[in-house]
């Protein structure tokens, strides 16, 4: 069973503050982004949608967050809707496209939620909706993964990644992010505590992997063009945090009549990655 939090229960931690600042992360991230971080998210955004060519095709970017994926699409040629709830996400992608298309009207940039059924009606329909990372961290997973489905147009393509059910260890997590965006002093606790961890491990799979320590952190730069740093903050602050199982992904789509094009599991923390394709 998908496991989803109230949605009260989500207000509630909003209006205390318990919510991960992603918009924030992502700001800090913005300044160290360049050329090789593009390049690394246009080709793990043709690998993942199987597309070379994106000319014409619209896409939506829903939970663009630093607007890294929106930029690549872009330049791939794709008409680009960006949208996100956190205005500190809306104003890093409307940065990214400052600095590289500040004149270009067929890329666009608003506020908006995944939760938002009426909004998500008013797009119209894309041939690519793209949501990497961001459903699962909306407060109310089912309604989000139900809403992913609006802005699809016939035979197009719905590309999502949600945090991989490890039971046990998702509880665990949860806890952890929980206490990271109590306040500013678990958040430097939870810090101190795992990027010393996160960081050992990445040198220790460097010198097994590569037998360079240091190459981990190189070829991490490879996947999405995103730092490997903001991710480590984006996973212990993430929240709210929920999970599914690669299987409860393929029966809520099916149902709905998508097939299932690409699958990429994970069997431990992170993402499972799918693409399904509208078959009516």
């Amino acid at each position: 069973m998908i496991k989803n939090s109230n949605q009260s229960g989500f207000s509630e931690e909003v209006r205390q503050g318990k919510r991960f600042k992603f918009g924030a992360n992502w700001c800090a991230f913005l300044s160290s982004v360049n050329e090789k971080h593009i390049t690394a998210a246009e080709n793990s955004l043709r690998a993942l949608l199987g597309i070379n060519d994106f000319e014409g095709l619209n896409f939506l970017d829903l939970g663009s967050g630093s607007g890294i994926v929106s930029l690549a699409a872009k330049r791939l040629g794709a008409k680009v809707h960006s949208i996100d709830y956190d205005p500190q996400s809306v104003a890093c992608t409307k940065e990214l496209k400052k600095r590289y298309y500040p004149d270009d009207d067929r890329w666009t940039i608003a506020e908006g939620s995944a939760l938002d059924e009426d909004y998500l009606q008013s797009l119209g329909k894309f041939e690519v909706v793209y949501s990497w990372g961001v459903l699962h961290h909306t407060g109310n997973l089912k309604k989000a993964l139900d809403n992913a489905l609006i802005p699809v147009c016939s035979n197009g393509l719905l590309a999502i990644a949600i945090y991989n059910d490890q039971g046990s260890i998702t509880n665990f997590w949860k806890k952890v992010k929980g206490f990271y965006c109590a306040n500013q002093v678990t958040r430097l606790l939870v810090k101190i505590l795992f990027i010393p961890w996160f960081f050992g491990q990445a040198v220790v799979f460097g010198l097994i992997k590569y037998k360079n320590p240091w190459k981990y952190f190189n070829e991490y730069k490879k996947n999405r063009g995103m730092s490997v740093y903001y991710d480590w903050i984006d996973w212990l602050g993430g929240y709210p945090f929920e999970v599914a199982k690669p299987e409860e992904i393929f029966r809520k789509y099916q149902k709905n009549g998508y097939l299932l094009e690409n699958l990429i599991t994970t069997n431990k923390m992170g993402c499972n990655q799918y693409v399904f394709r509208k078959n009516f």
